[in-house]
């Protein structure tokens, strides 16, 4: 597949606390054809982590 699909955008980052829906997500992404880009940046709030992990989608040409 040339384009992501739906319309989404060939570059994403994901964000949310770390917990199995955010993982769940990610999952998803990974589960349409996008791929990690790098490692997620990690912080903390002040009452929980949060995560962002960047996705990309390997466009074809």
């Amino acid at each position: 597949m040339a384009n992501p699909p739906d319309g989404l955008p060939v570059y994403r980052v994901l964000t949310g606390p770390d917990d199995s829906a955010f993982c769940r997500r990610v999952s998803e992404a990974l589960d349409l054809g996008y791929r990690l880009h790098e490692g997620p940046a990690v912080t903390f709030d002040g009452e929980r982590v949060i995560v962002a992990q960047a996705v990309v989608w390997d466009v074809e040409g």
